[in-house]
């Protein structure tokens, strides 16, 4: 079967010279020559401080990704007699898989969850086994950010679990590997400033990779069969390259109506529209995501490219943060919530059919339970088709620390956030219905994770869409039987709509004789909504297939 990875990110290639620019640190407490101390520190705060130092010190001289898993071939030496060979870290026999398995932890952002598939996709294809099973794996793999508080607080006490795992690890099992992982995007950095986001202070300013190095990259991953790649960026849609000396006296940023920005206005570079209007050029067959995106930076070319391209995703995500417009300006996005409704009217006028997700922030500095109550309403106006709340942890650095008060109690800040999700279900399973006896092109992922006999793929909107693994017609040469790959794309009459209860479990299916898959739906991002069609029972002309050469 086919690589079954359908989201590598645009700007990570599988290239194995690429992977000299992943941070990749192996941590050398989880190898038998460690330099820590093995016995116990005077204070468990000591030999936590002592730690954290240790890491950051060894952060930029460690081993790369590059160090940890090369192509198998030994690599020629280079003539010049400057070069000097990388640190012998792993050996040739250590690098390869060999049916090895590795277990993948992520915590943090939807960018992280990005860098986990792309690790697996090299994993796998160096020969390594993915497991569910933590006491299996002889490579765990830790995928983080401190862009939240929580996440970086459970990467350490994470550390030190694992730590424990591997001093009991049977001697007669290979070496347990552990280590932390992040990639690159095409660009990095933020500038907009938000009062309660630590991005500028632990990411620095915005800074974009070139058109052509992107654009390079874009038709490799063509050539190498993928359908679809995704633009990944702190502030993807502020993109601006800068190399181009003759496109730096264009005229400044056109920002979306009546929005502002914290900094003063940005003159020339090759912009996001042009980048957008470039990479999908490359391969009408391949898909075209993009994320994360800032409100502001959505101005009409942007709207018109996504509607007039065929496979630009009809997907935005669009981050609110508030419905009210007070904590809007405390929080300093540079719009008002009025602006903002217009611009969800206006992107819908734009682009007929698009889905929209969201980010939301409960309980900020200041937060009232009128301000709550505009957030609510909000969520009820706009009905997401997906989204992504979280409750307010405030970070040192951040403008929020030195001149705002988290002053909202934890268990208001966890009943506001409880009672968002319950709207935010409520009103995402309205906007979703209009899928149901709708037929929508399905890009293959892969098996479901819960069932043998059925596929999963995701639609444009990004929902995820469950349906049987079974011999279909080939659409282009009728009369012969093939069964979806991953990478194929399929057509999918969706009959049926489910979504997780507060309770975990499903909404009600349908019953039907020998169905065998409506307890193997999963869900998309959190809080989950996803779609799956009926089971094999279904007539066959239902699902029809479009084989693409890949």
């Amino acid at each position: 079967m086919r690589h079954v990875q359908c989201i590598l990110r645009v700007q990570r290639s599988l290239r194995w010279e690429w992977m000299t620019s992943v941070s990749w640190l192996l941590l050398k407490t989880c190898r038998a020559h460690s330099t820590l101390p093995s016995t116990a520190c005077p204070s468990p705060g000591q030999q936590e401080d002592g730690v954290r130092k240790d890491f950051s010190s060894r952060l930029a001289s460690g081993p790369t990704f590059q160090h940890f898993l090369s192509a198998s071939a030994p690599q020629e030496k280079s003539c010049s007699p400057e070069a000097e060979d990388p640190p012998p870290y792993l050996t040739v026999d250590e690098l390869l898989g060999r049916q090895r398995k590795v277990y993948l932890e992520t915590y943090g952002c939807q960018m992280n969850v990005n860098d986990t598939e792309i690790a697996w996709s090299i994993l796998q294809k160096s020969g390594y086994l993915r497991t569910s099973n933590l006491q299996e794996a002889d490579v765990i793999l830790l995928v983080t950010c401190s862009i939240r508080e929580k996440a970086e607080q459970t990467i350490w006490n994470r550390l030190h679990q694992l730590k424990t795992l591997k001093t009991k690890r049977p001697r007669s099992r290979v070496p347990l590997r552990i280590g932390i992982l992040g990639i690159r995007s095409i660009m990095r950095g933020c500038d907009n400033m938000c009062s309660y986001c630590i991005v500028p202070f632990t990411r620095g300013r915005e800074r974009s990779r070139p058109v052509a190095s992107i654009l390079e990259e874009v038709r490799k991953l063509s050539d190498q069969g993928l359908k679809e790649v995704t633009l990944l960026g702190q502030n993807v849609n502020s993109f601006r390259d800068s190399s181009e000396i003759q496109f730096n006296n264009a005229v400044s940023t056109n920002l979306s109506r009546g929005f502002t920005a914290n900094y003063k206005a940005k003159q020339g570079g090759l912009r996001f529209s042009h980048l957008l209007d470039q990479v999908s050029r490359v391969d009408p067959e391949m898909r075209i995501r993009f994320t994360s995106p800032h409100p502001k930076d959505f101005p009409d070319e942007v709207l018109q490219l996504i509607h007039e391209r065929d496979n630009i995703c009809k997907q935005i995500h669009l981050p609110a943060q508030s419905g009210s417009s007070r904590v809007l300006d405390a929080m300093r996005r540079g719009y008002s919530r009025e602006a903002y409704v217009q611009l969800v009217h206006h992107i819908r006028e734009s682009i007929p059919g698009v889905s929209l997700s969201s980010d939301f922030i409960t309980g900020f500095c200041g937060e009232t339970e009128e301000d709550h109550l505009q957030t609510v309403s909000l969520l009820r106006e706009v009905q997401y088709n997906m989204g992504f709340l979280f409750a307010y942890s405030m970070r040192q650095k951040t403008r929020a620390y030195h001149r705002l008060k988290d002053d909202v109690p934890e268990e208001v800040k966890l009943r506001r956030l409880e009672e968002l999700i319950t709207v935010f279900r409520e009103e995402a399973s309205k906007a979703n219905k209009i899928c149901v006896g709708c037929t929508q092109l399905v890009l293959v992922e892969g098996p479901s994770k819960r069932s043998a006999t059925d596929l999963c793929g995701r639609n444009d909107g990004n929902l995820k869409v469950i349906f049987p693994d079974a011999e279909l017609e080939d659409a282009a040469n009728p009369g012969l039987k093939v069964r979806a790959q991953p990478g194929d794309y399929v057509l999918v009459k969706i009959l049926l709509l489910l979504s997780l209860l507060t309770d975990g479990s499903h909404s009600p299916w349908p019953a039907s004789e020998g169905s065998s898959f409506p307890w193997q739906v999963t869900s998309v991002g959190w809080p989950g909504n996803f779609i799956a069609v009926e089971n094999s029972s279904v007539p066959m002309g239902t699902i029809s297939l479009l084989v693409l050469s890949i």
